[in-house]
């Protein structure tokens, strides 16, 4: 393995936790305000990466969608995963701030993928591609913010998309709830525990080109040019 693919795998690695991490923070931050202290008694509204790791959407998942197309003779895939929900408990939320402030709970991992995917977009921009002129370390961080512009907008694409137990899922349910549509909030609230075969399908077959690269392309290109 070459430097530069050490340097590709690292950048990756941190642009991945940042992105996942921050994104879960937000969830509980953002129900905090509206009084419910679930994620902060947890201990789950700190930057620490071991209290985040979920083994399977944090570990095996990235390895798997990165590591198996290198084994097949394709190019590397991209890094994508979820790190351990925060504990909310949304019955405060609706209480203090109704279904309003649940969708704002649902909404603040997207908003916060997006705004840090922007960033990192005005970053690459500001900056000229590296050369073997520049440091290791200017090289570092130029991946890293491509990196991060990728893995962000693949999170909050994804994270939109109406799957039950994700988050546009519990947008839509509680968007139903808001407006009495008890038929869809009922239909999430049944099929959340399919959620995550769903979420596999659609990374692991040809359905991810349609409902997640195309968007994310097109998003990537906006914000680049």
């Amino acid at each position: 393995m070459e430097l530069l693919d050490i340097l590709k795998i690292g950048a990756a690695v941190l642009a991945l936790a940042i992105a996942i991490i921050g994104h879960e923070i937000m969830h509980g931050w953002v129900a905090h305000m509206y009084g419910d202290d679930t994620a902060k008694n947890a201990g789950r509204l700190t930057i620490n990466p071991l209290s985040h790791i979920d083994l399977v959407g944090t570990i095996i998942v990235p390895a798997m969608l990165y590591f198996l197309p290198l084994l097949l003779g394709t190019d590397g895939g991209i890094l994508f995963g979820w790190a351990k929900p925060v504990p909310i408990n949304m019955l405060k939320v609706i209480q203090r701030g109704g279904y309003n402030a649940a969708m704002q709970v649902d909404l603040a991992g997207i908003v916060y993928n997006f705004t840090l995917g922007a960033f990192a977009a005005i970053g690459l921009t500001a900056l000229s591609a590296p050369t073997t002129a520049d440091s290791l370390i200017y090289v570092f961080f130029y991946i890293f913010l491509y990196q991060l512009l990728i893995i962000n907008i693949v999170l909050g694409v994804f994270n939109l998309l109406p799957i039950p137990q994700f988050d546009g899922g519990h947008f839509l349910m509680h968007l139903a709830l808001k407006y009495k549509i008890n038929s869809i909030a009922e239909f999430y609230y049944k099929t959340e525990r399919y959620g995550m075969i769903i979420a596999l399908v659609i990374l692991m077959t040809p359905l991810n080109q349609y409902v997640l690269f195309m968007p994310v392309q097109f998003i990537i290109q906006q914000l680049l040019s």
